[in-house]
């Protein structure tokens, strides 16, 4: 393998040093002496260079990128395809794959795995929208900047999937033999919702700190893919809400028409999820009792789990290496006719699903009023909806009255999903018991089946009996929130004058006080910083760290999440105009007076086109124009997550049409027909030899393209042939003759005879 580092590449590019070493491709950091910044190159390994299929999957990813305008996707600048050296120039990001961050931290807070999965999200919606699969969604394709922003990497076996969506025979299945989804594994045709699946197995290993399927063969793991269902995420994890559970699931079951069907529709239900965590989905599904005995493609190759850190590439692909013998001397005897048995059940089987969930899942209701009704009126009246009582302290309503409901009323919801409803108690909050004297473990029993959690302190009593309770807090006789964290002293024959910190990191700022006061330590300095609105009021970094050895009364500085991210995004979709077959525009977005995005040679073919806004601050106006005349213009306020757009206000964008040498009456007739308004359509008459009376001869704007909807247009409309004799002459003073009227001096008017005389109407 060559090294590139001290060379300059294209005339601009200065390596500067290795940073990854992947299955095809090397990458480095550099500096781009033109543009004065900092990428990233990676470059395909020599010995590929001459085989056709990496030199294809290389140039895949810099096609797929190319098109793709995200900030939670890497950005290409550049690209080189030459014989002898082969290159892709890309942004640089400077962090850590997420891969790295699970090892670190084992298990992720849920709060930040629904942050983190919020972005991958996005990112891959916006790559769908644009006709791309990834194929390969896996943790070490998944950058983590230090601000928290995630940024998608490794196009490198993407797909089209308006074109050839089918994995090769040749290549077996393609994908990261842990994050593959079933259908990847048996080697059947792929779209977007096999990433809905591999993004299903990243949040559930952020959740569990671990991955879904092990095996120490990737063909064992293949076949566990296609053949069996996780474990539950709570049996690993048991602090994981229920609601997260069911979408971790949800985006992986085994039948892609029973997973999420769009990244756009699993993030509804992530911001539901946010809104509200207790939040309980309800998914049906249909269950074969006679489930199909799947036989594993033969191809599949062993594992290579060798991994190089970030901008890494698909080393433990399937398809890489030889099949086990032994597997495929028992596979392909009988290979032909399973598969097209296997392919009749699956196709029967997807029907009859797609049936039952369309018939009990997906269809729209809207959610009725049920606030003010007491929660027996509600299941009386309502007996065909399913409800989840939520009891919540109130003063304000009288006892057993809805004063709230989730999802609101008249929201569209899918048919059977949970509404959950606040009804008011005056008996919310618990009494804590008397557990002085309890062991530990008992009294952690007594206050878990009460309904609170429970964190246990040592402190040191050498005469005393060790795990013995000495004392809560909040004491005995008090009264806590349902679900509060309640501290218990106990004793320990270990002595130690150290008092090391503890982590508040993922702790709400109330918990976090109490934890430092429980080891005689204090609150220093709180300084709010932006985070997503899951955050809000969670400690976000603490200094010392956790574990540090301190003095009692030492200080520990906390940072709490604010609710108002730094930044953040949002995606809108425009309808572009119709205009002439094959044309195309470019399309500018502005953010106040900054222009920040540009799109060249977009296609108006009056479809749907996806634009990403990003930026900061609440008071932003946003403007999108095609071909310098406006679109749509707005308000954005990107203080909140995603960004929320107001004041939204679309505009038309017509073709002009040709009207000249038809009838007046037709060409107006014309003209509004393609939406242009008869109001601002006005006719000039004139002498012309040429064109017949009534007829147009030229008109105002002239050009055929596109012009706003409300554009004032001119026809000039012949009278004919101008009079040979004069008029009859009624008085004794000679006839007066004028001047005819110039034709119109419009750089994009029809220029009008010279001898013909215009007469000015208006119709």
């Amino acid at each position: 393998m060559e090294n590139y580092v001290g060379k300059i590449l294209g005339s601009r590019y200065r390596v500067l040093e290795l940073i990854g070493v992947g299955g095809m491709a090397t990458v480095y950091r550099a500096y781009d002496s033109i543009d004065d910044r900092t990428v990233a190159i990676k470059i395909l390994k020599d010995e590929f260079l001459a085989n056709e299929e990496f030199r294809r999957r290389f140039k895949n990813e810099s096609k797929a990128i190319a098109v793709l305008s995200h900030p939670n996707i890497v950005k290409v600048y550049d690209v080189n395809f030459g014989d002898r050296l082969q290159y892709i120039v890309m942004e640089y990001v400077e962090g850590i794959t997420l891969k790295e961050y699970i090892e670190t931290k084992k298990q992720i807070d849920w709060r930040e795995a629904v942050h983190f999965v919020s972005q991958i999200l996005r990112a891959l919606q916006h790559a769908h929208d644009k006709g791309i699969v990834h194929r390969d969604v896996k943790p070490q394709n998944i950058m983590l900047l230090q601000n928290g922003t995630i940024k998608v990497t490794d196009f490198g076996i993407a797909r089209f999937c308006r074109g050839d969506t089918r994995t090769l025979a040749a290549e077996g299945p393609i994908g990261s033999v842990h994050y593959i989804s079933p259908e990847q594994a048996r080697g059947d045709i792929t779209d977007d919702k096999a990433d809905i699946y591999s993004v299903g197995v990243v949040l559930y290993e952020m959740l569990t700190g671990t991955v879904p399927f092990k095996s120490d063969s990737a063909v064992s793991v293949a076949i566990m893919q296609v053949q069996e269902e996780a474990k539950k995420p709570t049996e690993i994890n048991p602090n994981i809400p229920k609601g997260l559970e069911q979408i971790t699931l949800h985006a992986m079951q085994k039948n892609p028409q029973e997973r999420y069907q769009s990244a756009a529709e699993m993030l509804l239900d992530i911001d539901e999820f946010k809104r509200n965590p207790q939040i309980r989905f309800d998914y049906s599904y249909f269950v074969d009792n006679e489930p199909t005995k799947h036989i594993p493609v033969t191809g599949l190759p062993q594992a290579d789990n060798t991994y190089s850190g970030g901008y890494n590439d698909s080393e433990d692909d399937i398809g890489s290496e030889e099949f086990d013998e032994e597997v495929k001397n028992k596979t392909v005897p009988v290979l032909t006719g399973i598969m097209i048995a296997l392919a009749c059940v699956v196709v029967i089987g997807g029907l009859i699903a797609a049936f039952k969930t369309n018939l009990f899942g997906l269809k729209k209701v809207e959610v009725p009023y049920f606030i003010n009704m007491t929660y027996e009126e509600v299941i009386a009246k309502y007996p065909n909806w399913k409800f989840e009582k939520s009891l919540e302290y109130s003063t304000t309503y009288e006892e057993g009255i809805v004063f709230a409901q989730r999802p609101a009323p008249h929201e569209k919801v899918k048919a059977n999903t949970v509404i959950i409803l606040s009804v008011a108690t005056r008996g919310e909050t618990i009494q804590i018991p008397v557990l002085e004297g309890d062991q530990f473990p008992v009294a952690e029993t007594k206050l878990r089946q009460l309904g609170f959690n429970v964190q246990g302190i040592e402190q040191y009593e050498p005469d005393m009996e060790e795990g013995i309770v000495l004392k809560t807090n909040p004491e005995a006789g008090q009264y806590a929130a349902y679900g509060e964290v309640i501290f218990v002293y106990y004793s320990t024959k270990v002595n130690t004058n150290v008092i090391y910190a503890p982590n508040t990191v993922g702790n709400t700022l109330s918990v976090a006080k109490r934890q430092l006061e429980a080891v005689k330590l204090k609150v220093g300095k709180i300084t709010y910083a932006p985070s997503s609105v899951a955050l809000k009021d969670f400690v976000l970094s603490q200094n010392p760290p956790a574990s540090s050895p301190m003095q009692p009364n030492m200080v520990v500085d906390l940072v709490v999440g604010s609710g108002v991210p730094e930044s953040s995004n949002v995606d809108i979709t425009v309808t572009l105009p119709k205009l002439a077959s094959g044309s195309t525009g470019n399309v500018q977005v502005f953010i106040g007076n900054t222009l920040a995005n540009s799109y060249k040679s977009v296609l108006m073919d009056g479809g749907s086109y996806s634009i990403n806004l990003s930026g900061k601050g609440s008071n932003n106006t946003f403007k999108i124009y095609v071909d310098d005349l406006l679109l749509c213009e707005g308000k954005v306020d990107f203080t909140k997550e995603p960004a929320e757009i107001s004041n939204r206000k679309d505009y038309k964008i017509l073709l002009m049409q040709n009207v000249e040498n038809i009838q007046y009456e037709k060409a107006v007739e014309k003209l509004v027909s393609a939406g242009f308004a008869k109001a601002n359509i006005t006719a000039e008459y004139a002498f012309n030899e040429k064109v017949p009376i009534g007829y147009v001869y030229a008109q105002s704007p002239k050009d055929i393209k596109g012009y706003p909807a409300d554009q004032k247009i001119t026809l000039y409309v012949s009278r004919g042939p101008e009079p040979t004799t004069a008029p009859p002459v009624t008085t004794t003073q000679p006839p007066v003759t004028t001047e005819p009227p110039a034709p119109p001096q419009t750089t994009e008017s029809a220029t009008q005879p010279a001898n013909a005389t215009t007469v000015k109407t208006t119709e």
